[in-house]
């Protein structure tokens, strides 16, 4: 909306920021430190970073004038040899105190146990080629936690580009990859021809990664499906399901480990995750890394049957998604979110191999940012 000098009247100082009437027609209050430490020229549009150091100022900020001028405020301070400028609809932006606006909070769409046919499927070397697909791609994970990449180049180094196109490769205990086939002496279930109950990754970490990349390399055993559900639906079915044992798996913080000759790592987490919107984020959930529980045995008494029976409905066909991973394609899925897991296969029926890393949910909502806004420094 423009707004037109005319309209405005003369802004109001007070002792501690000003008031100045915008496009509604009401006056709105600003702090004399937030508009001081926000000028414009606070900033270096080089680096993005701010340049103005408000520690330095000899006293609080204040206003010896302001004014509205060809639709913008104009400061002049006291004490110090400065003006600033703001645009008057750069201001209604935070006149409310409302949270930026951020293009990667999207709300998420839960899926069920038939989804296979819709889980959105991607060309490794087409993501790789275009950027504006890649916006899709990572509006998927977003939205949905579970996208599935075809083409992919028979290599090591195809595994990396593609977990590039969304933040870099984030290590973990067990390295930067890793590698899912049967070992001599495994020192992961993962690393056994054994069913593998769902789970998400790493649990016993104080932040567990949260993309998951799973490379399929061959998979010609018998057996061996791949198992996932979408921690999102269940979650959200159980909180009107359960309320009660919602209630006790997403306020209380349970031990997790993962324990070996030369690691020993240990975590405390929530089974639900919420987020700031109160939301279903995602779970933190794995059998055979939860820790002997140290909490007070009667609270134990409310909380062990609300996780059997959250765990009960993990595996209920209605969300339950089952396939066959095929040689190269990608399974890329939030590991916060999506819980996975197999059917136990005949390790000398064939081959099965698959290559796994992690990246961060961080750096995928900031890849996502990057793609489709232009920022606050425009060139």
């Amino acid at each position: 909306m423009n707004i037109m000098d005319d309209t405005l009247s003369r802004p109001t100082l007070k002792s501690q920021g000003l008031e100045v009437v915008l496009s509604d027609g009401a006056a709105h209050y600003f702090n004399y430190y937030w508009l001081r430490d926000n000028c414009p020229t606070s900033f270096n549009t080089d680096t993005r970073e701010r340049s103005f150091d408000i520690f330095h100022l000899a006293a609080a900020p204040r206003a010896e004038s302001a004014e509205v001028d060809s639709n913008a405020l104009v400061i002049k301070w006291a004490d110090e040899d400065h003006v600033t400028r703001f645009p008057l609809a750069w201001l209604e932006t935070f006149a409310k105190g409302t949270p930026r606006h951020d293009p990667a909070d999207l709300p998420r769409s839960a899926w069920y146990g038939d989804h296979y046919p819709q889980v959105p499927r991607f060309s490794q070397p087409a993501l790789l080629a275009n950027p504006a697909l890649r916006a899709k791609w990572i509006e998927a994970m977003l939205v949905q936690g579970f996208t599935i990449l075809t083409d992919m180049p028979d290599s090591n180094e195809g595994l990396t580009e593609t977990a590039e196109m969304i933040g870099q490769v984030r290590p973990t205990f067990f390295g930067d990859y890793f590698d899912v086939k049967t070992h001599i002496k495994p020192t992961n279930t993962a690393y056994t021809s054994a069913a593998l109950e769902l789970h998400t990754d790493t649990p016993a970490e104080e932040h567990a990664p949260g993309v998951q990349f799973l490379h399929c390399r061959a998979n010609s055993v018998q057996g061996g499906e791949s198992l996932y559900a979408d921690g999102v639906a269940v979650a959200n079915d159980f909180r009107q399901r359960d309320p009660e044992g919602f209630k006790l798996l997403s306020e209380t913080p349970v031990p997790f480990y993962c324990e070996h000759d030369t690691y020993d790592m240990r975590s405390r987490q929530t089974v639900i995750e919420l987020d700031q919107h109160g939301e279903v984020s995602g779970l933190t959930i794995s059998q055979h890394m939860l820790d002997i529980s140290d909490l007070d045995q009667a609270l134990l008494d409310r909380w062990y049957p609300a996780f059997c029976r959250f765990g009960k409905m993990l595996q209920e066909d209605k969300y339950m998604m089952t396939f066959l991973m095929k040689a190269g394609e990608c399974m890329v899925f939030d590991n916060h979110r999506i819980v996975h897991g197999r059917a136990a296969y005949s390790a000398t029926s064939g081959d099965r191999y698959l290559r796994g890393c992690y990246t961060d949910r961080a750096e995928m909502r900031s890849t996502y940012r990057a793609l489709v806004s232009e920022g606050r420094f425009k060139a």
